[in-house]
């Protein structure tokens, strides 16, 4: 049982938020699949009914949409963008990645459900300054943000597929070594011809 679930004094429940209901929506996923990420399931690993995490969020489809913007802020939080739009497009490319494979079971979740742009936006304001100190207008920034963060999201779905915690493996167990060294080279590659075709876009435009 999650601790923070856990009756408090005289037998009564501790008190539940919608923190705490996205976190162990998370532990769900991670653990056992997107399949499993029922209200009744995230109440149960939080020790409660199911019907009281509808005092919190409305359905499991906000909670999804919970998920979903927590862990791509998480992914970014405390980004090290460097001095360069060039670098910093790299940072959040190889920041996201990781974050995907830590959590394989949440690949196809981020796959068809956006993030916010209440959540993205603000998340993404180091990178939109490296663009604007070179002269790039947010719109084109933009742009290049999502390119970059569509094809690093399907190079994870391509790399995790269907496997993960759901068939009792995580990212680092589903592949050995020699698998992720060749995603991970695949991935470098693709990232720089992107990155290097918006210098060249930008350079004649």
């Amino acid at each position: 049982m999650n601790q923070a679930s856990r009756p408090g004094r005289g037998g009564r429940p501790a008190q539940i938020s919608a923190d705490q209901i996205t976190a162990a929506a998370i532990e769900v996923l991670d653990r056992e699949g997107l399949e499993a990420l029922t209200m009744r399931r995230i109440g149960a690993h939080l020790g409660v009914a199911a019907m009281s995490l509808y005092r919190h969020v409305p359905n499991r489809d906000a909670i999804l949409a919970r998920v979903v913007n927590h862990l791509f802020a998480t992914a970014l939080a405390g980004l090290d963008a460097g001095p360069t739009w060039t670098g910093a497009l790299t940072a959040f490319a190889a920041a996201y990645r990781r974050m995907l494979l830590e959590h394989p079971n949440a690949v196809p979740l981020l796959a068809t459900h956006p993030v916010d742009p209440d959540t993205a936006v603000p998340v993404l304001a180091v990178l939109l300054e490296r663009f604007d100190a070179a002269g790039v207008g947010q719109e084109e920034a933009l742009i290049r943000i999502q390119s970059v963060g569509v094809y690093t999201l399907g190079h994870a779905l391509a790399q995790v597929g269907t496997r993960g915690a759901a068939e009792g493996a995580d990212a680092g167990a589903a592949q050995d070594g020699a698998d992720a060294e060749y995603y991970q080279r695949w991935f470098d590659a693709g990232l720089q011809a992107l990155v290097t075709g918006f210098e060249h876009r930008g350079a004649t435009r």
